[in-house]
């Protein structure tokens, strides 16, 4: 197991961050280029956000669209920094010990989201500095808050569900003999895919709406929360489904654990901790 953090391990999230960011921005280019809307008020409203938006507005695309060179880099880029942080992503002392394919994709994604906690912290402690020290608040601080909040939140989940940290009532369940015990997580695998399939049964033509029409928060930063959010909602919680199904196929001849409250003590950490105090 590693022990310290590598600087693959925080270069890669960042620049996985930076691709996705910048595809976010500028995705209006990828929809007026690839779709076939023509010339309609929906394609007008596009380009006129594009045109808005867009960082590099004199450099042109490697197709002679509206999406330019460092446009279709990010698109690139983002699978390869995917691909290649998955690769190198390391195994923590304190992490659940499966280390499928599947399970190394949902480290990684708990890596960006390491990340993205950073990023919305230091754009709130930066809002509050200009807000009260010089009292010169920002128009961007609180969307760009929620926006980074949300995704947060969202890929948290897939990295709780793989490190089995989300919450989970053992009472009974440790009672219970090993062959029961299984019987209930096929249980509660089934009601977690069930739950995915309706879900996104139900929010596809919403979610598939919002992002062709890149729907914005309507504020003065306006980002395209809705457009965003609401694909990744789906996404995320197909993730989580496939993850819960790959713990079931993992933890199946798992001999059975029980629960204390002790589980929740990193003795790794005690240990970091006394030598930091230098308590013996």
């Amino acid at each position: 197991m590693q022990k310290t953090v590598t600087a693959v391990e925080v270069i890669v999230p960042t620049l996985f961050i930076v691709c996705v960011a910048w595809l976010a921005w500028h995705a209006p280019a990828f929809i007026l280029d690839w779709s076939s809307t023509g010339a309609t008020s929906a394609s007008d409203n596009l380009r006129g956000l594009h045109l808005r938006n867009d960082v590099t507005p004199e450099m042109g695309g490697p197709f002679g669209g509206v999406a330019d060179w460092i446009d279709y880099l990010a698109l690139i880029g983002m699978p390869v920094l995917l691909v290649l942080g998955v690769r190198t992503v390391q195994h923590a002392p304190m992490e659940y010990a499966s280390w499928r394919a599947i399970d190394r994709a949902a480290v990684f994604i708990g890596r960006v989201t390491m990340i993205l906690i950073v990023l919305l912290t230091s754009v709130m402690l930066y809002e509050v500095l200009l807000r009260y020290v010089f009292e010169a608040p920002t128009k961007w601080a609180n969307e760009l808050s929620l926006w980074l909040a949300g995704f947060v939140f969202l890929c948290a989940g897939l990295y709780a569900m793989q490190q089995r940290s989300h919450i989970r009532i053992f009472l009974i369940y440790d009672m219970f003999p090993r062959w029961l015990q299984r019987v209930c997580d096929i249980v509660s695998t089934t009601l977690i895919v069930a739950f995915a399939f309706f879900l996104i049964y139900g929010g596809y033509g919403e979610a598939f709406a919002k992002f062709g029409r890149w729907e914005t928060f309507g504020t003065a930063f306006d980002p395209p929360i809705p457009a965003t959010l609401k694909p990744m909602v789906l996404l995320i919680v197909t993730l989580v489904a496939v993850q819960a199904v790959i713990n079931l196929i993992s933890d199946w001849n798992n001999e059975p654990v029980i629960h204390s409250a002790s589980d929740d003590i990193d003795e790794d950490e005690i240990e970091r901790l006394k030598k930091a105090v230098g308590a013996d």
